[in-house]
């Protein structure tokens, strides 16, 4: 095993929330007359980071209502939604098998640091990891520095990075690590396939085709 750590993505990739950010920005989009998204194919379309970009896509217009202004209110609906947002079946059992594998594993997300941790909490996951990273702000504009932060201080490490979007490949990316991208969250298999990098379906498949 030439890893020595699991670098996790968290939205997408262990929580299936995709329902829960497509019912929270339709909340919004409706109250400001906007078209709402109305498939997950659309929403697949249209998402990306950095989230202010994707919300400009939607029809947002900061000049009437500030991405500061929106931001909040997003995430004041997402945590009312998200409690019917289960993870993903397979989370447990492959966060077990890296454990009895050595591996340190770390979530590192764009989520604020402290609604991450109340949710790992409320998931039973907060023991499952052994580090837990996330921004100090709600308006996940990029995980890279967070990223090249942990790397400075782990420059021996060999880590792996799971994730569901391109923006977990450019993490991967900017810290030298192998990146593996599960294609059943917040972007496509066509979108996720123009990183080159090695996509799965489930997570198990990473330890039966990639770990053996």
């Amino acid at each position: 095993m030439k890893y020595t750590h699991i670098l996790w993505d968290f939205n997408g990739t262990i929580l299936d929330d995709v329902e829960a950010g497509i019912k929270s920005v339709n909340k919004l989009l409706s109250e400001r007359g906007l078209p709402i998204i109305g498939s997950i194919a659309d929403y697949h379309a249209v998402f990306g980071f950095p989230i202010i970009d994707y919300y400009r896509r939607l029809g947002f217009d900061f000049d009437k209502e500030p991405y500061e202004v929106i931001a909040p209110l997003w995430v004041e609906q997402y945590l009312i939604n998200v409690k019917d947002s289960p993870i993903y079946d397979d989370v447990r059992s492959t966060a077990e098998v890296f454990r009895k594998m050595g591996l340190k594993q770390i979530i590192l997300s764009a989520t604020e640091i402290d609604m991450l941790k109340a949710q790992l909490s409320d998931l039973g996951l907060e023991n499952t990891f052994d580090s837990i990273l996330g921004l100090d702000n709600i308006h996940a504009e990029s995980k890279v520095k967070l990223a090249e932060k942990w790397r400075a201080e782990n420059q021996n490490a060999c880590p792996l990075v799971i994730g569901d979007t391109v923006h977990d490949a450019e993490v991967a990316k900017a810290i030298g690590a192998d990146c593996i991208l599960v294609a059943r969250g917040h972007q496509s298999r066509k979108t996720l396939e123009e990183c080159n990098c090695k996509i799965t379906n489930t997570l198990s498949e990473i330890i039966k085709k990639h770990l053996q």
